[in-house]
């Protein structure tokens, strides 16, 4: 989710489009251009890898306004658990959502893996929807032990309640968002890895440092363990390790990137990594360096995926603090730093849509 909205405590946070005057001038000209048409008549079918219902109080209908303001073709749902749904929609909002709209939305399912620890430093200690799960999610053999004697349901289980690993059109195609305090490396995360593995279906996760997905520098040790699992990077801490000097209490780092960054390496030598372009984060890293971004499109241009993660309500950023749109703003930084329409079309649909698995890819 938009990693600037919900208001945590930690290091004073940036702007992340307060762009130097070479970068705004390449933004701000683009931007006067962004599609305001709905998905029918685009020119360019846009897939949106990362988007919520409910987001930050926005209704359904400005949901949707937002998705044909910016030209959206398809778009990915990420449901919250736990503490999440403080901020976002859970499961069983996105499976009635998406029930009404699969034309247009596809989903992911989500679950807490460290729900059954009494201090969940995410957030919350027990967690709910705002629906009861499914009765299968209460089966007693899914359940694991926690404290005072109280039980959750497994990992396994409560996504297989959603939705993973079953067919047709309504099915959950993926894990997340992921963003829960628990390192990247830890056994509760694994046991998420099994299960994408198991079911062929791609896991979303949120890195950002001290908070959620801790230990970004083992990403690597679990990308040689799960190389049938595509996994796809999100969020401040990921994208900022574009650049080789990140300091990781700066969220939305300015000025030139320093070749060698972790995640420059890992795309280029782990083809089941993919980068979400979404959120401020995303945004930052196209616009901080736009010469480095360039080549770094070019390169890594089959492994990243559009996304907005944004929270805007009409496409012209209503309901925003900053009061932009990160999706407008983003597919016009793209339009400019990918002139190549066929390169272009793999980063906007072609990458996420053969992730996913869609039909129409």
């Amino acid at each position: 989710m938009t990693e600037d909205s919900l208001g945590h405590g930690g290091p004073p946070r940036q702007d992340p489009t307060s762009m130097g005057r070479r970068e705004f001038l390449l933004a701000g000209a683009a931007i006067a251009t962004a599609p305001r048409l709905g998905p029918s008549a685009g020119s360019e079918p846009i897939l949106d890898i990362h988007q919520h219902i409910y987001y930050q109080g926005r209704s359904n209908e400005q949901l949707i306004a937002h998705q044909h303001a910016n030209g959206v073709t398809i778009t990915n749902l990420m449901p919250g658990d736990g503490w999440l749904l403080s901020a976002v929609g859970g499961n069983a909002d996105v499976v009635a959502f998406q029930a009404e709209h699969s034309g247009e939305f596809v989903r992911f399912a989500c679950a807490n893996p460290v729900e059954g620890r009494m201090f969940d430093f995410g957030g919350s200690v027990v967690t709910g929807e705002t629906t009861p799960p499914p009765a299968s999610v209460l089966e007693v053999s899914g359940r694991k032990p926690a404290p005072f004697g109280l039980s959750w349901p497994s990992v396994d289980v409560k996504l297989r309640a959603w939705g993973l690993g079953a067919q047709g059109p309504n099915a959950a195609i993926g894990i997340g968002e992921e963003k829960f305090h628990v390192p990247v490396d830890s056994p509760e995360m694994d046991q998420i890895y099994r299960l994408a593995e198991e079911l062929s279906v791609p896991v979303l996760i949120h890195f950002e440092h001290q908070r959620y997905s801790l230990g970004i520098e083992n990403l690597e040790k679990i990308l040689k363990r799960y190389p049938r699992v595509n996994f796809i990077g999100h969020a401040q801490t990921w994208w900022g390790n574009i650049s080789a000097d990140l300091d990781p209490l700066d969220y939305y780092p300015k000025g030139p990137v320093k070749p060698g960054g972790l995640i420059d390496r890992l795309l280029a030598e782990y083809p089941n990594i993919y980068g979400d372009l979404s959120a401020g984060s995303g945004l930052n890293a196209l616009t901080r360096d736009p010469d480095f971004a360039r080549g770094f499109l070019n390169r890594h241009g089959r492994q990243l995926i559009w996304g907005s993660d944004c929270e805007c309500r009409d496409g012209k950023g209503g309901g925003t603090r900053n009061g932009y749109c990160i999706a407008a703003r983003c597919l016009a930084a793209l339009r400019q730093l990918v002139p190549d329409r066929l390169k272009l079309h793999r980063i906007l649909y072609e990458n996420g849509a053969a992730l996913l698995k869609l039909s129409h890819a």
